[in-house]
């Protein structure tokens, strides 16, 4: 009969033996989907090697395998993001098809929202998003195509889609993020523009005010390509 300490001696083996057959199963999509899922279930400060071996059953160093470091797999999952938007028919006219653009990618944060203040804060200095930057560039100059212009409104652009992606998926989606929120009676006794514009702040909202934000500048870069006026300074700023 096998004494007690010899247990874990012939158990041992066998289970380096089960993790070692998990981890020839990993792969890098394996790996991101886990990545992907973690985030959208937990956020993403909860994502780490040791809870996506968890995830997968594997050690977490067999992840380095496959992404040397955790750079590494947040970039594959910002590019994984960028390549999941939808690009316009190329028969549209050129104003249609910039427009398409900018809700498909208001719809790529709305589905991996835990994900996208990463995706917003991102360089997208991988091959993914540069082409992504390059893609976007030529949809805005086919509507202005003024060099300068061009550059200037598709910043304006990223400004407008990453900000108002943002509050939709992690600003007024939250709710409160004060540590002590201010009370209604305080609103309602000295903000009452808020009260009375907070009706138009709720989510059934949203598609209406993206839509008037995003026809401004629509509008903007078509007079731009009519009239091609040199761009405005900015207002003089106060001194620090």
């Amino acid at each position: 009969m096998p004494t007690e300490g010899a247990t874990p001696a012939r158990r041992g083996p066998a289970r380096k033996k089960a993790r070692g057959a998990k981890a020839a199963g990993l792969s890098r999509d394996t790996i991101l989907q886990a990545a992907l899922a973690l985030v959208a279930e937990d956020g993403l400060a909860a994502l780490s090697t040791r809870r996506i071996g968890e995830r997968l059953g594997c050690e977490a160093m067999s992840i380095y395998h496959h992404y040397p470091g955790k750079q590494h797999l947040l970039d594959a999952m910002v590019d994984h993001a960028i390549g999941s938007i939808e690009w316009p028919p190329e028969d549209l006219p050129p104003v249609d098809r910039l427009r398409f653009a900018m809700y498909a990618y208001r719809a790529m944060a709305h589905r991996f929202p835990a994900l996208f203040p990463l995706v917003a804060l991102h360089r997208l200095n991988t091959e993914t998003g540069v082409l992504f930057i390059e893609r976007v560039l030529h949809l805005v100059q086919d509507v202005v195509t003024d060099p300068e212009l061009a550059a200037r409104h598709f910043r304006t652009v990223g400004y407008y889609l990453a900000g108002a992606a943002l509050d939709e998926t992690s600003g007024y989606a939250k709710g409160p993020s004060a540590a002590v929120p201010v009370s209604d009676e305080f609103v309602v006794r000295e903000c009452p523009r808020l009260v009375a514009a907070s009706r138009y702040f709720k989510p059934q909202e949203w598609d209406r005010t993206f839509a008037l934000g995003a026809e401004a500048l629509l509008e903007a870069m078509q007079r731009d390509a009519v009239a091609k006026p040199r761009a405005p300074k900015g207002p003089r700023q106060p001194k620090p």
